[in-house]
């Protein structure tokens, strides 16, 4: 039965997504199998692992009631799966606001294939909408990618708060798996402070791995490929390798 984890942070440009993508891909080359869930219409995650998305497949399709494993797609690395997204899930919020039961919507969809694998990972949007809120609905706990950068707690409170308040109401069993410090540039002293600032401030579990601002990270995405594929030898690469395994040994 797989871990579901979403990873989310409303603040854009924190990292989601290379987090996403190259954690699913090192974990797979520790033999696990790995499903990615697209929660952004933006698809930056489809287009990374080189899947063409067609707009009646994927994670709208699957919210709208279709048979999840009917959706799911290949990619070029064994052992990872995806659900994949498009623009028009940007409509899908205002589509689910009257249905019935329409935060539990993924939540429904995931458990028909949950037993297929030992991880799912969900890219969340960058904001706190109704497709964010299905997310942690349907997720087991909650990874944050934060930014070595100015005002890295900025926003955390609010992200905080909702999944206090998704734990209440909907959720019980989210918790908060921890926070994973990206985008470092060890010669500045900036991103000294601001992995010491989190660490002492942030009232989670801080992983240990720091994952380093890495051009090969950036570019393996243009390539529809993970970084496992184009640059394995990478400091980027060698470091989500090091924090899949701080995550493997957090699985049930």
């Amino acid at each position: 039965m797989a871990m579901i984890t979403a990873i989310a942070n409303q603040k854009g440009g924190t990292g989601k997504t290379t987090t996403a993508l190259t954690l699913a891909a090192a974990l797979c080359e520790q033999g696990k199998f790995v499903l990615v869930v697209d929660m952004d219409p933006q698809g930056n995650i489809t287009s990374g692992l080189g899947v063409t998305h067609e707009e009646e497949q994927g994670v709208y399709a699957a919210l709208s009631g279709v048979e999840t494993k009917t959706l799911i797609r290949q990619t070029s690395v064994p052992c990872l799966d995806i659900l994949s997204a498009g623009p028009e899930l940007s409509g899908a919020s205002i589509e689910l606001v009257d249905q019935p039961q329409r935060e539990f919507r993924l939540r429904q969809a995931l458990s028909e294939i949950r037993a297929n694998y030992d991880v799912i990972l969900i890219d969340c949007p960058p904001t706190l909408g109704l497709l964010t809120l299905n997310a942690l609905v349907a997720a087991d706990n909650v990874l944050i990618p934060v930014q070595c950068e100015y005002y890295a707690l900025e926003g955390l409170g609010q992200l905080l708060r909702t999944i206090d308040l998704v734990k209440t109401r909907l959720q019980p069993s989210l918790e908060i798996l921890g926070a994973v410090m990206v985008m470092h540039d060890r010669r500045l002293k900036l991103s000294q402070d601001v992995v010491r600032e989190v660490q002492q401030n942030f009232p989670y579990r801080v992983f240990e791995t720091i994952v380093p601002r890495n051009v090969r990270l950036a570019e393996s995405p243009s390539f529809g490929k993970s970084v496992y594929e184009t640059a394995p030898w990478s400091k980027g690469a060698k470091s989500y390798k090091k924090l899949a395994e701080e995550f493997t040994a957090l699985l049930p």
